[in-house]
Parts: C-alpha cells; structure tokens; sequence
C-alpha cells in the first residue's frame, strides 16, 4: 500500500511504524474470511483491510478522528485471526492499538460512554475494585431490562453477564512463593492477573498444582493488571505505567534468585506481556528491561510442553468410537448413550464403530510364534474397556497437593 507521510510525521515512531505496517498490506482481502466482524455485519469497513483504509487516512491527513471511524475501529475484538492468515504479514495489532490512541486524544466521546470507559479503567484492572463492583452488580442484575429501555444497552448487558456467585480464590494476594513438591527443576513466575483471580481462580490455582507437583517452585510477584485492559481502551499512559509496575516486580526476582519463564495462563495478557519489548522501545530505562521480559514470558502450554513430563500409567488399549462418544455424552451432560451397552465385546466390529480409533502397533516377533498378546482379542487382563479419566476439581488451597506451601 502506497503511504504519503511527511518527514516531520516520520520523525514520530509510532507514526514511523504505522507507515511500515501499511506499507506492507496488499489489499488481497484474504484478511475478511477470519474477522468476526466482517463475517457477522458484512460492511467492508468492519473489516481489517477497511479499517486500515480509515487509519491510514486519519493518520496521513493528522486529522482528528470522527464518529465514523471511531465506529468501526470500537467494533474490532483485538481477537487478531487476521494476523494468523495474512500473507503478507501485516502487524495489524500495532496499527489499530496506534489508532486506538489517536481516537483517545482526538476524539470527544458523547458523555454515556466517557462515563463507563472511565469506570472500566478504573475497576476492571483492581482485583478488590472488580469484586465488590460484582458483588453490588448482583443486587441490580434485576433492573438490567429497565436499563435497556432507559437505552443504556452496554450496563444491561453487563449486569447480565455478572455471575450470581463469586468463586473463592485459594491462592491468596501479594508477594506468594509456592514451594515445589520434591527437588526444584526450576523456577517461574507466574502472572495473577486482574479479571481471572475474581471471575476464576481455579485457572491459576490449578496452574500452580501442576508445576509445583512436577518441581517448579512458582512465584507470584505482584497482584494487578498487566496493562491490556487500559491499553485496549486507549489510554496508552496507564497501559505503559501497569507495564513498568509488572517489569519491576518481574526484574526484582530476575537479578535474586533468577527465573527460568514468565508464565501467563490467560491469551490476551499473554500478548501485551509479549508486546512489552515494543510497548516500551523508546523508554531508554525500560526498553532492555522490558525486552527481556518479553522473552522470557510464555503461556503456560508453551512451558509444559519443554519440561518432557512423565506420563501417567498408560491406557492398555485406545477407545473405540463407542467407548469415545459414551465417555464425551458423560462429560456433557452427565448421562450415557441410551444405545451404549458397557458389555459389548471390544473384538466384536460393526463396519467402524468398533474399532480403536488408533492404529494398533504391528506384532512382535513373540506374539507371532502364539505369546499371550496383551491388546483387542489378546486375552490379557487389560482387554475390558477402561474409563480411566483424572480430573481436578481445583479444591484446597492451591500447594496442598504439591505438597509446597505459600509464603
């Protein structure tokens, strides 16, 4: 895409940035096939390669942004699937998040909405804010229908969406160190987050159990926000602010005792922790801070995937289709198929139902001269279908079964 940037505009980064972001979209549209918005309303302007069109123009002509554009860049979800199949790479994420504070330091929003954007910044990214915000939530969720009448459709829905019980978090708050259960194979901090420790716990409480289990001891620098929420609504400074916050508290137990990972349970905190690096390129005091935090941060599945677990005792022998669509018809919805009949011989085949839904390894070379083969028809003890399913329920305080405890 061909750009008309001054050099004076050039001279700014972010502008400088946007302008190599632009540079590279080819209008090939391949981008509308994965938008929610687009594929939803249908309006080339909801969609990534029409609102790159509205911010190269507000941002080529420096002019304020209007309700038109504010419209359908507010309309985009940052869900970023246009990234994931963009072939020539666009770095839209960086565009609209530039564009986003453009339109915050440009536009005047109608009262209403600078009213509850205010509320969300100031709420959302506080844990105790954001509790007792739910909890006085619940005593209106019974006026959310004369909200909507009144117009105020955004508080409706949200006092819809407020659950009717708040999960106890087991983990605690502040500084938290959780031992590991037997010799430490390393060491990781792990961010809480400000929505998950309220609306879920268990995530971060389960996280915890599992690597401590394993050998990890897992610290918990510092209660707060990671700076996502704020940086999504605009408002760069706080956004960069909760940053620094997070990189001090990271960079403290980084120069002690060292860490292997920084470990994120939650996508989105897992992108702007990511994003550090860029966020903070031009802060000479925070950029080589910030860029190795970036590094060194991880979602969760990232890092259990190089620890090379040990496996439980293994299944004797892969589902069948039924033993699979019984065990899925359980765990939706608590009850098994009414055809499924648990006596049914594994061996006896009825076109694929029957069959393990694995490839079976070839046989040895005993199992050819008549050994007892252990599998379908083998006749070893493990030839009887198996259920055999660990859940965690995500009781207890969270190092009660690593056997570590939070100081």
């Amino acid at each position: 895409m061909q750009t008309s940037f001054t050099l004076a505009q050039l001279a700014d980064p972010d502008t400088a940035e946007a302008d190599r972001i632009l540079r590279a979209c080819v209008h090939c549209g391949f981008c509308t096939a994965t938008c929610p918005t687009y594929v939803l309303l249908g309006d080339e302007l909801d969609s990534p390669r029409g609102r790159i069109y509205l911010i190269k123009d507000m941002l080529e002509n420096d002019r304020p942004a209007t309700a038109e554009v504010v419209k359908h860049i507010d309309r985009c979800l940052s869900c970023l699937a246009c990234m994931t199949t963009c072939p020539s790479g666009v770095h839209y994420m960086h565009l609209v998040d530039h564009a986003r504070d453009h339109i915050e330091r440009t536009y005047t929003r109608p009262l209403g909405d600078r009213l509850l954007r205010a509320i969300l910044a100031r709420v959302l990214p506080h844990n105790s804010r954001f509790r007792r915000a739910l909890s006085a939530a619940r005593l209106g969720k019974p006026f959310a229908r004369l909200f909507a009448g009144l117009g105020f459709n955004p508080v409706a829905a949200m006092l819809r969406l407020a659950p009717d019980r708040l999960p106890v978090n087991t983990t605690g708050r502040g500084r938290r160190r959780f031992s590991p259960a037997g010799p430490r194979r390393g060491r990781i901090a792990l961010l809480d987050g400000c929505v998950g420790p309220v609306l879920a716990p268990s995530i971060n409480a389960a996280a915890i159990r599992l690597l401590t289990r394993h050998g990890i001891e897992v610290i918990v620098a510092e209660d707060g926000c990671c700076g996502a929420l704020v940086h999504h609504l605009g408002r760069e400074q706080e956004a960069l602010d909760a940053a620094r916050r997070r990189i001090d508290a990271w960079t403290a137990e980084l120069e002690g005792e060292g860490l292997d990972a920084i470990l994120v349970t939650a996508s989105g905190c897992g992108t702007m922790v990511k994003d550090y690096g860029h966020l903070l390129r031009t802060d000479s005091a925070y950029a080589d801070k910030a860029a190795r935090v970036s590094r060194l941060t991880m979602d969760i599945s990232e890092y259990l995937s190089r620890l090379k677990l040990p496996t439980t005792r293994p299944l004797p022998n892969p589902f069948t289709y039924d033993e699979m669509e019984a065990f899925l018809s359980f765990i939706q919805t608590g009850r098994l198929p009414t055809d499924y009949d648990a006596t049914r011989p594994r061996e006896q085949e009825d076109g694929n139902r029957h069959r393990p839904h694995e490839p079976q390894e070839e046989p040895r070379a005993d199992e050819e001269r008549g050994g007892n083969a252990a599998g379908p028809g083998g006749g070893g003890d493990d030839d009887a279908p198996v259920f055999e399913v660990c859940i965690d329920g995500g009781g207890g305080r969270a190092s009660d079964n690593a056997g570590g405890a939070a100081e």
